[in-house]
């Protein structure tokens, strides 16, 4: 079994690789009316190659790897064209600016523009109607509960996977149950070919041994917190126990990752907090010409190991917001300003906390710092709250990019746990690579103007 963003992201990255190099080839063909001989190729390959890594980049950042996306059949055809026109804008300023990649005639460049947008389109399009027309493997659930729940109506309602579950036994039934007719008979009549399997409900241990027998007729077993985590992108917090954290959250160093993460930090933050210097005087006299107040705030928040820190940001509020709530938790009245709205709007208001970062207060990615007596509550109410204060906050993180519901202003349990949900699946896998793919996305949620 495998699920959209693993097998199918790696075809259609490998289809647009063809089509960029396709495209080069089609562009000298026509540009000089002959089949290129192999120098005349390679000699214009290596400038393209570079932009062609920019244009996968720009595809990236856009979704168009991302398993949401695979079979979206109507918002693709505009997802692509936006696109390849912002590429089509990076590979003239490519050329045009920078010497080294200059290519000669630039009508090379242009066909390149037009017929790599036409291969990538027609390729995403095939190749969209391929991974459609597969025939879907059948699954049969054996779990309950919410995230059981949730699987279920996802999987179902959702074409863009290449299985569906067509039977489902609640774990709390299983002591009442024939186990050859109400599960081996579906299994064998339906053709089902996936067990998705809570096993670590001790309700399940009296069926494992009749289960076993089934891996002798090709039916593979899938663990329902693994694969809810693959779904989802986070990890199932109501079935969560001490033996998962002890399994998968450790406190050990990666003196390799750390050492990446925290030059990544420094360089990064170092060339965004100096070009971010030229906005400060117009973010000063905004300021002092609406209400005459303080430019910067300073907030305390949770830093890692429940340590306390201090970020700078610019006043967007009325006054400084230190997180003051009512007995019914909800803030204390403080209106946002006309140029914080602004400020906030563009993210401009952020930008003094490149500073936190460089001081080491802060990483660039990371579960986002609460104020101290908002933590204090969130301990209190939510379960294992206090294992996302381990590691460093950052300015942006999992749960900013993919929990679209967590609330930015007042106490919400229900949605504070779901959020951590997303912060502990990145404390578990944090690593370069997925630090570099928070970092695209970021750029992709700050260019399409969304919420962090």
């Amino acid at each position: 079994m495998h699920i959209p963003n693993k097998k199918e992201t790696l075809i259609l990255l490998l289809g647009d690789i063809i089509a960029f190099a396709a495209s080069l080839w089609l562009s000298l063909s026509l540009r000089n009316g002959t089949l290129p001989s192999k120098d005349v190729y390679l000699n214009n390959f290596e400038p393209f190659a570079i932009l062609g890594v920019a244009w996968i980049i720009s595809f990236y950042i856009a979704g168009l790897y991302e398993k949401q996306r695979i079979n979206e059949r109507r918002k693709l055809p505009e997802l692509i064209i936006k696109t390849q026109l912002f590429n089509s804008v990076v590979a003239i300023a490519f050329f045009y600016f920078i010497p080294y990649l200059g290519v000669t005639p630039k009508t090379i460049l242009f066909l390149y523009i037009i017929i790599s947008l036409a291969l990538s389109f027609m390729w995403r399009i095939y190749a969209l109607r391929f991974f459609g027309s597969k025939k879907k493997d059948k699954a049969f659930l054996i779990a309950e509960g919410k995230e059981a729940d949730e699987l279920y109506k996802e999987i179902n309602q959702n074409p863009r996977y290449s299985f569906q579950i067509v039977s489902e036994i609640h774990t709390g039934a299983l002591s009442n149950i024939d186990f050859n007719k109400d599960i081996l008979e579906p299994i064998y009549e339906d053709d089902i070919s996936i067990i998705i399997i809570d096993s670590r409900n001790e309700k399940v241990s009296p069926i494992l041994p009749h289960l076993y027998n089934l891996i002798f007729s090709k039916v593979q077993f899938v663990d329902l917190y693994s694969f809810y985590e693959e779904i989802f992108d986070r990890v199932p917090v109501s079935l969560l126990r001490y033996s998962w954290f002890l399994e998968n959250i450790s406190l050990a160093p990666h003196f390799f990752y750390d050492f990446l993460k925290r030059f990544m930090d420094i360089s990064v933050s170092f060339v965004l907090a100096f070009v971010s210097l030229v906005f400060y005087p117009f973010v000063y006299i905004a300021i002092k010409l609406e209400d005459n107040g303080p430019i910067f705030i300073k907030q305390e928040r949770i830093g890692k190991n429940n340590r306390k820190i201090n970020i700078i940001k610019f006043r967007s509020m009325s006054r400084n917001d230190e997180g003051e709530y009512d007995s019914n938790g909800q803030m204390v009245e403080n209106k946002v300003t006309k140029v914080g709205k602004f400020l906030r709007k563009s993210r401009i208001d952020e930008f003094p906390q490149l500073w936190n970062v460089l001081a080491g207060d802060l990483s660039l990615i990371g579960p986002r710092p609460e104020l101290p007596k908002i933590m204090e509550e969130y301990t209190k109410a939510i379960p294992y709250y206090g294992v996302r204060h381990i590691i460093k906050p950052g300015l942006s993180g999992w749960a900013q990019l993919y929990h679209e519901t967590h609330p930015h202003h007042g106490i919400d349990i229900k949605e504070t746990q779901n959020k951590l949900s997303y912060d502990l699946f990145y404390i578990k896998y944090r690593s370069l690579p997925l630090d570099i793919i928070i970092a695209l996305k970021t750029i992709k949620t700050l260019l399409s103007r969304q919420g962090i």
